[in-house]
C-alpha cells in the first residue's frame, strides 16, 4: 500500500481534443492549497502548448463540492502567498494567460476562492444542487481574486452589489436566469453536458475559436472602438492561418473541413 499523498489536480484527456482538469482535495472540500495552485499553474501552461487540445473542463473530484475556496490551514500557517502563482494569480489560475476555452463543471458547492475559479472560466455548466457564493464580507474579507470585478461585469450591477456586499449564496438556478451559468441540468448531468458543449467547441476551427475567444475577452466591457480595434488585430492573425482558408475550400467543394491548427 502506498503512503504517497493522491494528486491534488487530475489531468487527463476525454478525447484527443478535450482535457478535463479536475481539483481532488475532497476530504479538505477542495480547498486551494499550494499545491493546488502549483498544479494548477503547471496544467494550464501544458494544455496551452498542446496544440491538440482545444477544450477543457474543469471537474472536481467530490460532487457535493466543486471548491470551498483558499485553505486556511495553509493560509495559518504562513503560507497563504503560496496560493497564488506569479503567472497564475490565485489558484494559479485565476489570472494566467490563456488562449483556450475553460469550462467549469459545477454539481456542488461554489465559495469563496470557488467562485472565482468558475468566473474565471469562460464558461458554466451547472446541476441544480450547485450554489455559488462570496461571503468574504461576512468575515471581513474581499473577494479579490477576480470575484468583486468578475461579478459585477456578468451581473446586473444592483445584483452583483447585492451578492457581494451580503456575501449570501445563490443557487444555480438563480445563477442561469441571470445569464452566469450556460447550461443548467438535473442533479449528476454537469459533466455530460458539459462535454456535449466541449464537442461542440472542439469540432469548430481551433485558432478561429481562441482568436474569437480572445478579442471577446478583449471587447467585454470595452466601447465600440475599441471593440473594433481588437477584432480587427485579431482577424488579421486569423487571415494569417492554413485554417482560414481551409473552412471556405471545404464548403465549397462539399466536404468536412479538415483542421490542423495552423
Amino acid at each position: 500500500m502506498s503512503d504517497e499523498a493522491p494528486e491534488p489536480v487530475l489531468f487527463e484527456l476525454l478525447t484527443p481534443h478535450i482535457a478535463l482538469v479536475t481539483l481532488n482535495r475532497p476530504e479538505k472540500r477542495n480547498a486551494i492549497s499550494p499545491e493546488v495552485a502549483a498544479a494548477m499553474d503547471a496544467i494550464v501552461n501544458k494544455i496551452e502548448f498542446d496544440p491538440e487540445i482545444r477544450v477543457v473542463l474543469l471537474n472536481s473530484s467530490e460532487p457535493r463540492v466543486f471548491c470551498a475556496g483558499a485553505d486556511l490551514g495553509a493560509v495559518a500557517a504562513g503560507r497563504g502567498r503560496e496560493l497564488d502563482t506569479t503567472t497564475g494569480g490565485f489558484g494559479g489560475f485565476v489570472y494566467i494567460a490563456r488562449m483556450k476555452p475553460w469550462i467549469a463543471v459545477v454539481e456542488g458547492m461554489a465559495l469563496a476562492g470557488g467562485a472565482e475559479m468558475c468566473l474565471a472560466c469562460d464558461m458554466i455548466v451547472a446541476s441544480e444542487t450547485a450554489q455559488f457564493g462570496l461571503p468574504e464580507t461576512k468575515r471581513g474579507l474581499m473577494a479579490g481574486a477576480g470575484g468583486v470585478h468578475r461579478l459585477v461585469n456578468a451581473l446586473p450591477r444592483n445584483l452583483a452589489y447585492e451578492m457581494l456586499v451580503t456575501g449570501n449564496n445563490f443557487d444555480a438556478a438563480f445563477a442561469y436566469r441571470v445569464g452566469l451559468v450556460n447550461r443548467l441540468v438535473p442533479a449528476g448531468q454537469a459533466m455530460a453536458a458539459a462535454l456535449e458543449l466541449a464537442e461542440t467547441i472542439a469540432a469548430n476551427a481551433p485558432l478561429a475559436v481562441q482568436y474569437t475567444l480572445a478579442a471577446a475577452r478583449e471587447c467585454w466591457n470595452q466601447p465600440d472602438g475599441a471593440g473594433r480595434a481588437f477584432v480587427s488585430a485579431r482577424m488579421i492573425a486569423l487571415r494569417k492561418t492554413e485554417d482560414f482558408k481551409e473552412g471556405p475550400r471545404a464548403f465549397v467543394e462539399k466536404r468536412d473541413p479538415v483542421w490542423t491548427g495552423r
